[in-house]
């Protein structure tokens, strides 16, 4: 039996374990990762590469990086690879029609989130931050919509209480990789219908920048515990004191009531605490402004005096 071609659409680490699996599987061969150019990154703006390219490149895989899919040499530079599908997750741009017709078994993306829920590019966040007990994986076919393309495939991922940014991205790899290697085979083999979404049941979710992150201490406790882990990694959750900004890395709901302004903060017994809206949460981890992130013990050592201070 002749080997699936596949070209894989990703940029960050979060595909790694899927290119790996597919790439680990003898029914395919990919024949390039495509993904974003280098780009300047942090304070001393050197050019780092998207980390998708670092693994092309361990497992000796060509790497195909355009500056946009709309060009007519990029097309047919996608064209010549004679790839069967495009497998896309997280590529970070949008895909044109052009390109999406090339392969003969389409585009196949992988979406963490049960489509029609949380279409868009935060469905992770999305969930924990509304308080939803479950959440999943779609194998879909892309379509010029926003997510908006025939299912192939889904898994049901249980949210934990304490459910983090972190700890789903894990439940994700951990399960998608596997689902996505079986859609694939079972779409070759016939054994998949594409089912079309229901509209009627949509959501969709934003694309975050860091000032999503910021906390309104005039929210709901409920609200803004469950910020705080949905937004853990990416895009943060920060506030202000004394023009500082301070990340806020963890909390817990406090088990008394200050009953304070929203947003000021006490200490108790060593303790850092502020309040909310509607009761009082106590702050575990920080990292202030230009330090490394640290407990509220570590932080309280070095700023004794933000007892009593408003946070906005």
């Amino acid at each position: 039996m002749n080997r699936i071609r596949l070209a894989f659409f990703g940029t960050p680490t979060f595909c790694v374990p899927f290119l790996e699996k597919l790439n680990s599987d003898p029914l395919f061969e990919i024949v390039s990762v495509v993904t974003r150019p280098d780009e300047p990154s942090g304070r001393g703006h050197h050019v780092v590469a998207p980390p998708i390219k670092a693994a092309a490149e361990r497992l000796g895989i060509p790497v195909y990086q355009p500056q946009t899919l709309k060009s007519e040499a990029v097309r047919e530079t996608l064209g010549a690879m004679n790839a069967d599908a495009f497998v896309v997750f997280a590529y970070g741009r949008i895909i044109p029609r052009v390109v999406l017709e090339l392969p003969r078994l389409g585009c196949i993306n992988v979406h963490p989130s049960l489509l029609p829920r949380y279409r868009g590019p935060s469905p992770m966040q999305s969930a924990i931050r509304n308080g939803d007990a479950q959440t999943g994986i779609t194998i879909m076919l892309l379509d010029e919509g926003m997510d908006t393309g025939p299912m192939l495939s889904s898994v049901t991922i249980g949210l934990d209480d304490n459910e983090t940014l972190e700890s789903l991205t894990k439940k994700v790899e951990a399960q998608g990789p596997a689902l996505l290697v079986e859609t694939i085979q079972r779409l070759v083999d016939g054994e998949i219908v594409p089912i079309p979404q229901d509209d009627a049941l949509a959501s969709t979710s934003k694309l975050l920048s860091r000032d999503d992150g910021h906390i309104d201490w005039n929210r709901p406790l409920v609200e803004i515990e469950r910020m705080v882990r949905a937004y853990k990694g990416w895009p943060g959750t920060w506030t202000v004191w004394n023009k500082m900004r301070i990340k806020i890395h963890e909390v817990t709901p406090a088990d008394f009531k200050a009953d304070l302004f929203p947003g000021t903060v006490s200490i108790r017994s060593g303790r850092l605490f502020a309040d909310c809206s509607d009761g009082t949460v106590e702050i575990l981890s920080v990292q202030p402004e230009g330090k490394p992130a640290m407990t509220a013990g570590s932080f309280l050592s070095g700023y004794s005096d933000i007892d009593g201070a408003a946070l906005s």
